[in-house]
C-alpha cells in the first residue's frame, strides 16, 4: 500500500506542475479553456473562490498586488495550504505521527471564507477592492 501512495503522490505532483505550466501560459481572463463559476453564472455574485485562477496566474507571473486584488483569501491562504500539504506528505511517506485537525479550525476557515464572500459584495469602497 505504501508504494501505491507514493505513486499517487507522484501523479498528484506531476498534475500540479502541469496545471501550473498551463496556468502560467494561458491567462484565464483571455483564454476560455477554464471552467466558469456556476455560482457567479447563476447569481451574478462573486463566491469566495471567484478570481482564484486569475490570482494564481498573476502570482505565477510575480504580480503579488494584482493577485491580492483578484482573490485576497486565496493568496493569504496559500501558506496554510502548503502547511497542510506538507503534513499530509509527512504522514503518508515517512509515517510521521498524525496530528488531529480540530473541527473548530475547519469551521473557522469556512466562516472566514463565507465572511469574505459576503464582504466582497458590499458596495463599500473598502471592500470593493476585494471584488475581482
Amino acid at each position: 500500500m505504501e508504494s501505491w501512495l507514493k505513486k499517487l503522490g507522484l501523479i498528484g505532483a506531476f498534475a500540479a506542475v502541469a496545471a501550473a505550466i498551463v496556468l502560467f501560459a494561458c491567462d484565464p481572463s483571455r483564454v476560455p479553456i477554464y471552467p466558469v463559476c456556476l455560482f457567479h453564472r447563476l447569481t451574478g455574485l462573486n463566491c469566495p473562490g471567484c478570481g482564484s485562477l486569475r490570482a494564481m496566474h498573476q502570482l505565477l507571473h510575480g504580480n503579488f498586488v494584482a493577485a491580492l486584488h483578484l482573490n485576497a483569501l486565496l493568496v493569504v491562504s496559500l501558506p496554510l495550504f502548503a502547511w497542510v500539504g506538507f503534513r499530509v506528505y509527512r504522514q503518508t511517506t515517512i509515517g510521521a505521527p498524525k496530528i488531529p485537525v480540530k473541527p473548530l479550525w475547519l469551521w473557522t476557515y469556512v466562516g472566514v471564507a463565507l465572511a469574505f464572500g459576503i464582504l466582497r459584495e458590499l458596495p463599500s469602497p473598502i471592500f470593493a477592492a476585494w471584488s475581482p
